[in-house]
C-alpha cells in the first residue's frame, strides 16, 4: 500500500473525530426553555435589581446632595458629605466600634457554636458507636431557644437583667458577697458596656449557628471519625484536623453572616443603649446613621454614612473569602 493510499484512507476518519469538537452546538430556544429562564432567572434577578441594587444606587445619589429628607429640593454637593463624615470624630468612633464587633462577635460565636455542635454530635463515649452526649436533643433545643426570640426582645430583656438598681445580675452578685456590684452600671460603665453588649449579641445568635454546624457535622461519614479514633486521635485533635476542615465552607458562610450582623447590630445596641453608651463606647455606624437622618434631618449625610457602611460590609466579606483561599480552602484532611 502506498503512502498516498494510506493518507487517503485515514483522512476521513480524522475529519470525523475532529469535526464534532469544532462544531458549535446550536441552542434550541424552545418555549419551555425560555419560560424556565424567565421564571427562575429573570424574575429573581428583577426582584434583586428593584429591591436591592436600585435603593443602593439611590442612596449613593442622595449622598451627593444636601437632601434633608422631608423636602423635595436637593442641591448637588459632590463628595462633601463624605468629607464631613470622615472628619466627624463620633462617626469615626462608631466605625471603630462596628469593626470591633465584627472581629469579636463572629469569632466567639463560631467557637462556641462549633464546640456545642461537636459535643452534641460526636462528643459522646470514646468507645463503641460514634455519637454525641446523652440528652443531646434537649441541649439542642435549649441552645436554639434564644434564636427564636426577636432581637428587640432580647435587648430589652438583658437591659433589665443588667439594670443597676433592680437587675438580676447585681442582685445575685451582691447576695453572694460581692458588695462592690451593688448598683453597678454594667451598661453605663465605659469598661463594661461593650463587653456586655457583645455577650448579649452572642447569646442571641449562637444557637442558630450551632444547629447549622450540627447539620454539617452529621454529613461527615462516621467512618472518618472511627479511623481517627483507631489512630489514637483525641477529641481536640479530631475537631481541629477532621471536623473543622470538612465543614470549612459552612464556617466561612457563618463568619460572613455573623460579620454582617455585627456590623449592623442596630436593634441590639438601640435596645441596650439607645444613646450610644458612655462616651459613645457602644455607638455603631447604623445607630449614628439613624440619629443623623431622623434627629438632625441630614439625610444626604446619613446616606453617605450608609454607603460607607455598605463598603465596610463588602470589604469584610471579601476579606473572609481571601483569608479562606490563602489558608487552603478545601485542603484534604490529615491526621499528621
Amino acid at each position: 500500500m502506498t503512502a498516498q493510499g494510506f493518507t487517503h484512507r485515514r483522512t476521513p476518519g480524522l475529519a470525523r473525530t475532529a469535526t464534532p469538537g469544532r462544531r458549535r452546538r446550536r441552542r434550541n430556544w424552545s418555549v419551555d426553555r425560555v419560560t424556565f429562564f424567565l421564571a427562575f432567572l429573570g424574575l429573581p434577578l428583577s426582584v434583586y435589581l428593584i429591591f436591592v441594587v436600585s435603593p443602593f444606587i439611590q442612596a449613593f445619589y442622595y449622598s451627593l446632595t444636601d437632601w434633608t429628607g422631608f423636602n423635595p429640593q436637593m442641591d448637588y454637593v459632590g463628595l462633601s458629605n463624605y468629607t464631613r463624615a470622615f472628619t466627624d470624630n463620633i462617626f469615626l468612633k462608631s466605625i471603630r466600634n462596628s469593626v470591633e464587633l465584627a472581629i469579636v462577635v463572629p469569632f466567639v460565636t463560631i467557637a462556641l457554636a462549633l464546640t456545642l455542635a461537636t459535643l452534641i454530635t460526636v462528643g459522646g463515649s470514646s468507645h463503641g458507636q460514634i455519637r454525641g452526649l446523652s440528652a443531646a436533643g434537649f441541649y439542642r433545643v435549649i441552645s436554639f431557644f434564644p434564636y427564636t426570640i426577636p432581637a428587640i426582645i432580647i435587648g430589652i430583656m438583658w437591659s433589665q437583667v443588667f439594670d443597676p438598681s433592680n437587675g438580676l445580675v447585681n442582685g445575685i452578685l451582691t447576695a453572694v458577697g460581692f458588695k462592690q456590684f451593688d448598683s453597678f452600671p454594667w451598661l453605663g460603665n465605659i469598661d463594661t458596656a461593650m463587653p456586655v453588649s457583645m455577650f448579649v449579641i452572642i447569646w442571641g445568635l449562637v444557637g442558630f449557628y450551632m444547629v447549622l454546624f450540627i447539620a454539617a457535622i452529621k454529613g461527615i461519614p462516621s467512618e472518618i471519625y472511627e479511623s481517627a479514633r483507631i489512630d489514637g486521635a483525641g477529641r481536640f485533635r479530631t475537631a481541629l484536623t477532621i471536623t473543622l476542615p470538612l465543614i470549612r465552607e459552612n464556617v466561612q458562610t457563618a463568619y460572613i453572616y455573623l460579620g454582617i450582623a455585627a456590623l449592623d447590630a442596630f436593634v441590639y445596641m438601640q435596645a441596650l443603649n439607645s444613646n450610644g453608651g458612655p462616651n459613645n463606647s457602644t455607638l455603631v455606624m447604623s445607630q449614628y446613621l439613624y440619629r443623623t437622618a431622623f434627629t438632625k434631618g441630614q439625610w444626604g449625610l446619613a446616606c453617605a454614612m450608609g454607603v460607607v457602611l455598605a463598603a465596610v460590609t463588602m470589604s469584610f466579606a471579601g476579606l473572609v473569602f481571601l483569608v479562606n483561599r490563602l489558608t487552603g480552602g478545601k485542603d484534604s484532611v490529615t491526621l499528621a
